[in-house]
Formats: C-alpha cells, structure tokens, sequence
C-alpha cells in the first residue's frame, strides 16, 4: 500500500494561492496582524519601525517591524488604511484549501504556533519541527501522508549561537512571554533563567506540549538558555542536519486559520528521521517507529520526485563520521525491515 496519495489538483491550487496570498502578507512584516500603533526609533544612528499592541495579558509589547525603507514605510500605510485584517483574508483559502484535500493541524496548536510567529520567532530563525511540519510538508509537496501525523506535541527548533540574526541590539523577542500569555498560559516544565524553559504544557490541557530544540555539538544534555529569544533548548543530536536548509509552508487548520512556519528542507527532514531513529531505544522505541514511518512516507515520494536531492542529503550526512554513518545505516536498516517493497538499495551501497 502506497504511503501517500497525490492531492487532487484542485486543492493543490488551493493551498498554492493561499500560500502566495501568505508570503506577499509574510513579506509585509506581518505587522498588520494585530491592532496597535507604529512608532520610530533611532538605534545606533539608524531609525527603525516598530509596532506596539496591547496583549492578552494587557500590557504593552513592541514588535520590530523593520528598518526606515521606502517598503517598509508602505507596508506600514497599508496596515493603518486597511478595513479588513490581512489574517481575515487569508481564512477562506485555507478553509477552501482544507476543504479539497489537505491535511489541517488542531485549531489550538495553530494558535499557539501563530502565537509565535506573531511575537517574530520564525523571523528570529525558528524552526517548526517534528510532526507538524511533517503535516505542512505534504501540504506543501502535494500529498497527503496515510499516517505518521498525529500528535499531541507542538516541536520548535533553533540554531541557538550559531546563527546571526539581524535584529537592532536592542530588540528582544520573549517566547517564555508569548507562551505563558496564551489563553490559559503555558507553564514552563523545568524553569531556567526568568522563568523560561525548554517544554511547557499548557494549563488545563497537561497532554499538549511545547518542546524546543537545539544542536547537541558538545554532547550535553541540560537545556541551554537562548537570551535574546528568553527560551530554553533542549539539546538533540543531529538536530543541526534539518536546520541546516530550510523551507517556508502554511500550516493551516479547519477553522481558517493560517500562517507561514520555516520548516526543514523535506530531504534533510526524511534522513534525519533515520538517524534518530537509529539513535532511540529502549522506552523510545515507539517514537523510533515514528520516526521511520515518517522517512519511509517521505523516501516514497521524494524518490519519484526528487531523487537527487534525497540522494545528497543521505551522502551529506553519512559523510560526516563515522557516528553519524552508523545511525544512519541503522535508521535505514529499520526502514528497509519495516518497508521491504521501497528501493532503497544504492542507499545502503552508499555507506560500504
């Protein structure tokens, strides 16, 4: 039994109008989402946008919005003149989308990752990871996956200091604020610095929860504290492969909701499905089937499509050691073992 099916093409063309519909709001800065005020600031001799909002909790918050161009300006016209919420505009086409074929996540983990995305989090280099982008994945490759896309988890991850992000120096985007302000509020599981931890479970509702993510380089295994975003990240080996190349999708839900998530490139998201699911054992063994079940969807699809970029993400990362070679090998033997009709022979030839 094949491990996707092709969305019709009429919710392909959905979901592609509502992903550029998206990315021409997403390129706007997404400030128009929320009601507020713009107002400059000078920072080291430049002038910068920022917009100010009341949040659920009632206090004031600033968003950056960008530096003082001549875009920038516009966008920030356009959101004082518009009569309708660019979000609101957004809410038929993903309704239409879902309607015709594609997969949605549950209303209140879109809300919670639009939450994010409101406080600047994928503009500050965050990354959707696990199941949910697995989910947006085959929205955004035109399938739908006949399992593996469930779950009661929401999964972010972040490069940590080893990216750069260009944000003025004094620009701070609270994650720990935006989760705990969230209806009921999330609550940190293990607190670190101000309060801020790596797994929060939102209150009243204890089975959904909220991970963060880094590169484990050094092998540690305490969370480390990611000032400038005040988040906490749970250190997973291999992490960095997915983080390396990533993509943009739409997560959508039933009820209309939308927004534009960073995702891992699908290739590097499938091997890296492999190597940790060769890492996992013992109790983690029913998140390793997991794992595999997803890379086997993906491998399914991505050999018939795009062979070559599959191809160079498995010899990428069987080629930078020997531990790494050995998960891999081991994550595509349990792939071959749980699905024997995939072609995966030159795979594992790459390895010997």
């Amino acid at each position: 039994m094949l491990l996707h099916t092709e969305l019709p093409l009429s919710a392909q063309t959905a979901y592609a109008q509502l992903t550029d519909v998206a990315l021409s709001l997403e390129l706007d800065r997404s400030i128009e989402h929320l009601h507020g005020s713009f107002s400059t600031k000078t920072v080291q001799g430049a002038r910068y946008w920022y917009f100010a909002f009341r949040d659920l909790d009632g206090r004031v918050r600033q968003l950056y919005v960008g530096p003082d161009t001549e875009a920038v300006r516009g966008a920030v016209e356009r959101a004082r003149n518009a009569q309708v919420r660019p979000d609101e505009s957004l809410a038929p086409l993903a309704r239409s989308a879902v309607a015709l074929g594609c997969a949605a996540a549950l209303p209140k983990h879109l809300r919670a990752v639009r939450k994010l995305g409101d406080y600047g989090f994928f503009r500050a280099g965050g990354v959707l990871v696990g199941t949910h982008a697995f989910l947006a994945m085959g929205n955004l490759l035109g399938v739908r996956w006949r399992d593996g896309n469930s779950t009661t988890d929401v999964d972010f991850a972040h490069a940590g200091k080893n990216i750069s992000v260009a944000l003025p120096a004094d620009v701070r985007i609270d994650v720990h604020e935006a989760l705990t302000s969230f209806e009921q509020g999330f609550i940190p599981m293990v607190q670190l610095s101000g309060g801020a931890g790596a797994s929060y479970k939102l209150s009243g509702d204890p089975e959904f929860q909220i991970d963060f993510l880094t590169s484990n380089h050094r092998g540690a295994d305490a969370p480390v504290m990611l000032p400038n975003l005040n988040v906490g990240l749970q250190p997973l080996r291999f992490m960095e492969f997915s983080l390396e190349q990533v993509a943009q999708a739409v997560l959508i839900d039933r009820n209309g909701g939308a927004v534009v998530v960073s995702i891992p490139a699908p290739e590097r998201y499938a091997v890296h499905k492999l190597l940790v699911a060769g890492e996992r054992s013992g109790t983690l063994r029913t998140k390793a089937n997991k794992d595999v079940q997803q890379a086997a969807a993906l491998f399914e699809h991505l050999l018939s499509t795009r062979p070559d970029d599959l191809h160079s993400a498995w010899n990428d990362a069987t080629g930078r050691g020997p531990g790494w070679r050995k998960r891999a090998v081991e994550g595509m033997a349990a792939l071959r073992r749980a699905h024997p009709q995939l072609p995966l022979a030159e795979f594992t030839a790459a390895t010997t």
